[in-house]
């Protein structure tokens, strides 16, 4: 008989490759890692948008996902250089995108209605309430708040 609850994913933080090639070789299910300027992992180690193809490749082959933090605040002069950062993130395969933005999140529905959005622990998602508002945003995971 199953229990009903799914096996919990083993997420890594990763800022370059060496850190991607030891999650893999330590069970991860998944990396999330920043690209650009858009992510709380700024001042850390972070991959740049031309490796993403490549680093989804070698996570895909190993069936591993690969998330992408864009987990920060975005103001309104800052939506076009978002966009055009998102569309290359989507483009390169990312399997998803782990925002705290909810106007983010609505720009990621209109340029791409079907890529997945996960709300980031920085909504500070704490009750039912909060994982219903970011499914209706079209959220479909919830990292809640600490």
């Amino acid at each position: 008989m199953s229990s009903g609850f799914s096996k919990p994913e083993v997420l890594a933080p990763a800022g370059g490759w060496e850190c991607a090639k030891a999650a893999a070789e330590n069970g991860a299910d998944a990396i999330y890692f920043g690209v650009g300027r858009f992510n709380a992992r700024v001042r850390a180690d972070n991959f740049v948008a031309d490796d993403l193809p490549k680093l989804m490749k070698f996570l895909h082959r190993r069936g591993m996902r690969g998330y992408v933090a864009f987990n920060t605040l975005v103001f309104s002069d800052e939506l076009a250089e978002a966009e055009e950062e998102l569309r290359r993130v989507i483009a390169a395969g990312t399997d998803a995108a782990i925002v705290q933005d909810v106007g983010l999140i609505r720009l990621i529905r209109r340029i791409s209605p079907d890529f997945p959005v996960h709300a980031s622990t920085q909504m500070t998602i704490s009750s039912a309430a909060g994982v219903r508002f970011a499914r209706e945003l079209g959220a479909s995971l919830a990292v809640l708040s600490r």
